[in-house]
């Protein structure tokens, strides 16, 4: 009774990372081998026939955004944990392919190739490979067909890093890997010695919104952080926390003041910087997305929404 582990979509620009388990349990399937030496036709076949004799199967999903909070070694860990979660039976010896000690088991065994000589361990690179080929080329390539996600399933392709330029990302979007950030431009734009600040209002909102901050107790630690897709006005710390501060000015308090500029694509937006930023300062603490709503003449502090 060997349980097999082997993952799928490691080095993928988007999408998730997918873990199989599988325990064949004495199951006899002919053709099992590394998922990637198959056809896809292929594949779906023994996915099939491996659902119906194994006497154990398991996945274990990790988001792109799980990623990048917390890397890739500890995501490959939180998948194996997951696909073996859902394993039921017991089993005698733990077999994952690479040379990673993924669990913290006594029976674990690592082996290089171990999804070629193992039959369980086969089993397992089929499974999740066929999950998550089917969730990238069908059930997100529906929503966002722009990418051409049902031919390279997230992977880097020069198709894919075009698309990446053309349209921007989108949450299923590694944004802590190298090729990603290189595609999209995210290097943090430091602004020139020699260059003017201008003191637009919305300069000098945010210039007010930080000593407003500082008078609770904010420490300030950046202001207007921006790369080439995105900006954050102030970047505070308090109580072991950073708060990613939107400054928002009109100079009448109506229609909502400031507030009415938070809409569903604004806060999107703010969530895809603090991603960056998280990454950027590899930063694995408490974030928080912040809003100050400020108007008048000069601007003054309407709402602090420190949570949103």
């Amino acid at each position: 009774m060997i349980l097999g582990i082997d993952e799928v979509g490691r080095g993928a620009w988007a999408g998730p990372l997918v873990v199989g388990a599988v325990v064949l349990g004495g199951a006899q399937i002919d053709g099992l081998t590394d998922s990637k030496k198959l056809t896809a036709k292929r594949r779906s076949i023994l996915a099939k026939e491996i659902k119906e004799k194994a006497t154990a199967i398991g996945l274990g999903w990790v988001s792109a955004e799980t990623i990048d909070r917390i890397g890739l070694s500890e995501a490959l860990k939180m998948a194996t944990r997951l696909a073996v979660k859902d394993i039921n039976v017991d089993y005698d010896e733990i077999i994952i392919d690479g040379t990673i000690r993924l669990l913290n088991d006594s029976r674990v065994t690592t082996m290089k190739q171990a999804d070629l000589l193992v039959p369980s361990v086969s089993a397992a690179s089929i499974i999740a490979k066929v999950a998550r080929d089917y969730y990238m080329s069908s059930v997100i390539h529906k929503n966002y067909p722009q990418y051409g996600f049902d031919k390279h399933v997230g992977y880097g392709t020069a198709m894919h890093s075009g698309a990446l330029i053309t349209h921007g990302p989108i949450d299923f979007h590694r944004l802590s890997f190298t090729p990603v950030k290189k595609a999209l431009g995210l290097e943090v734009i430091a602004p020139k010695k020699k260059d003017k600040v201008i003191a637009t209002a919305g300069r000098k909102a945010e210039a007010a919104a930080a000593t407003y901050l500082i008078d609770l107790g904010y420490e300030i630690i950046e202001q207007n952080w921006r790369t080439k897709m995105c900006e954050i006005d102030i970047v505070t710390k308090k109580d072991d926390a950073a708060y990613l501060v939107e400054v928002k000015y009109r100079k009448h308090a109506t229609k909502g003041g400031g507030l009415s500029a938070i809409t569903p694509v604004k806060l999107k937006q703010m969530k895809f910087a603090a991603r960056i930023w998280q990454h950027w300062h590899d930063y694995r603490g408490d974030v928080r997305l912040s809003v100050i709503s400020m108007s008048g003449s000069p601007p003054t502090v309407d709402i602090f929404l420190d949570s949103v």
